[in-house]
C-alpha cells in the first residue's frame, strides 16, 4: 500500500501567447497515487509509453496528423477514454468494445452491441488508420476527420447513447459525469494544462491513441525493407507469395467483353502499397447491399488491408461493411464484380470495357493472393501493452 502522495510535475505547453511571438507553458502535478489507484501499474505517468517516438520504417510516407500530434500525454489520455465504459450513458460500451485489440482494432462480430442495439455497418479495424491519405472516417466518409470521428459514436443513440433523443442525456451530460471522475481530474491536466473537458479535448486525446497504434512487423515489412522499391520481389517471400504480390499491383488488361486477358488483379489501385490505405477517391466497391436488407451504395471507404489476418492465420472478423464475408468470398466478388442498377456510385476501376470486371483468375491466383494478404499481418500490435485495457485487473 502506498503511504505518501506522489506528484508528478508536467511542462504543459499551451500555444503561442497574445502576442504570437514565444510559446506559453505552465507547470502542472499529476497525483500518481490516484491514478495508481484506478490503473495500478498499467499508467505510471512518471514513466509514459512511448506513443510519440515510435520507430516507423522508412518507405511509410502517408500520415493524415495535421494538427494534432501524437504526444505521450495525449495518448495516454486517450487510451483511458478509449477503454472507458463512463462515456456509453448506462456504463457497458466503450469505444474498445466494438473496436478490440485481439481484432487488430476491429469486431469478430458481423455487427458490434451498443446500449440500444446494434451497429447498422460492421465495425471497421482502427489498425493504421494515421497511414492514409484519406483523412474522412466512416465507411461512408460521414466524419470530415478522425478527430470528428471518434465523438460521433458516442453520441449515437444505439452505440453509446449520449444523443440527447428521446430522453437520452447529450453530450454535455457526459462531460459533466467526467468531470466528477477523479482519475480525469490528473489526466486532462496532465495534457491540457487545467481541468476542463471540451469535445474537442476528447476528440484529440482519442484521436491521439488510435492513430498512434501501429502495425509493422509483418513478413511483407521484413520483405520490404530488404528492397528498394514495391513491385520487386521480395527474398523472404515464396514463390506463391511473390505471385500474389505481383498479381495484387499489376493492373488487369481486358477484352472487349471485359473479361481480363493478361496482367494482374489491379488491387493495388484502390488498396495503395506500402500502406495498403484506400485511395480517397475511391467509389463504391459493388457491394451495396447492407445489414439491414436495404440498399447502401455510400460506402466509398475501407481499412488498410494490413492485419485483416492475424497472426495465427486467422480473419480478425468478418470482412466487408456488411460483415458477412470472409476472405474467399471477397476475392471471389472482386474476381466477377456484378453490375446492378440500383449502384450508380460503382468505382470505374470495378468496370471493364463493356460492363463489370471480370478478371477470370484461376484458382492457383486466388490462393496465391489469399497467401500475399496473409503477409501483411504482424503480431506486436495484439499484446502491446501500451494498446491494451488499462483498467483490467
Amino acid at each position: 500500500m502506498r503511504n505518501q502522495l506522489v506528484c508528478i510535475a508536467f511542462i504543459v505547453t499551451l500555444g503561442c501567447s497574445p502576442s504570437g511571438e514565444e510559446e506559453v507553458t505552465t507547470e502542472v502535478t499529476v497525483n500518481q497515487d490516484v491514478i495508481a489507484e484506478v490503473f495500478g501499474d498499467k499508467i505510471d505517468v512518471n514513466n509514459l509509453f512511448d506513443y510519440q517516438g515510435q520507430d516507423i520504417p522508412d518507405y511509410i510516407d502517408k500520415d493524415n496528423t495535421d494538427d494534432n500530434p501524437i504526444t505521450n500525454e495525449g495518448a495516454t489520455l486517450g487510451r483511458v477514454l478509449f477503454y472507458d465504459v463512463n462515456l456509453s450513458i448506462d456504463n457497458t460500451i466503450a469505444c474498445a468494445s466494438c473496436h478490440q485489440q485481439a481484432f487488430a482494432f476491429g469486431d469478430g462480430l458481423q455487427a458490434s452491441d451498443g446500449v440500444d442495439g446494434t451497429t447498422g455497418r460492421h465495425s471497421m479495424r482502427l489498425i493504421n488508420s494515421r497511414f492514409a491519405d484519406e483523412e474522412k472516417f466512416f465507411w461512408d466518409e460521414r466524419a470530415s476527420s478522425l478527430e470528428d470521428q471518434t465523438t460521433k459514436p458516442i453520441q449515437d443513440h444505439i452505440e453509446m447513447g449520449f444523443s440527447g433523443e428521446d430522453g437520452n442525456p447529450d453530450f454535455d451530460e457526459l462531460i459533466t459525469k467526467l468531470d466528477t471522475i477523479t482519475y480525469y481530474q490528473e489526466l486532462f491536466p496532465m495534457v491540457y494544462g487545467d481541468t476542463e473537458i471540451t469535445e474537442e479535448r476528447v476528440q484529440n486525446g482519442l484521436a491521439q491513441f488510435i492513430r498512434s497504434i501501429q502495425s509493422f512487423d509483418s513478413k511483407y515489412d521484413v520483405g520490404r525493407a530488404q528492397v528498394n522499391r514495391n513491385n520487386q520481389p521480395f527474398p523472404n517471400f515464396t514463390n506463391q507469395e511473390n505471385e500474389g504480390k505481383t498479381l495484387f499491383g499489376d493492373r488487369p488488361d481486358f477484352d472487349n467483353n471485359g473479361l481480363r486477358i493478361s496482367g494482374g488483379a489491379g488491387c493495388g489501385a484502390c488498396h495503395r502499397a506500402p500502406e495498403f490505405d484506400i485511395d480517397p477517391d475511391s467509389k463504391n466497391n459493388g457491394v451495396i447491399h447492407s445489414l439491414s436488407g436495404a440498399s447502401d451504395t455510400d460506402v466509398t471507404r475501407a481499412p488498410t488491408l494490413r492485419d485483416i489476418l492475424n497472426s495465427e492465420g486467422e480473419l480478425n472478423g468478418p470482412l466487408m461493411h456488411t460483415g458477412d464475408m470472409d476472405m474467399a468470398e471477397v476475392i471471389a466478388h472482386y474476381n466477377n464484380v456484378e453490375l446492378s442498377r440500383y449502384n450508380n456510385n460503382l468505382d470505374g476501376r470495378l468496370r471493364g470495357r463493356q460492363g463489370a470486371q471480370q478478371l477470370n483468375l484461376s484458382n492457383e491466383e486466388m490462393e496465391a493472393l489469399t497467401a500475399f494478404l496473409a503477409t501483411l499481418s504482424g503480431s506486436n500490435v495484439y499484446t502491446a501493452e501500451q494498446w491494451s485495457d488499462p483498467f483490467e485487473k
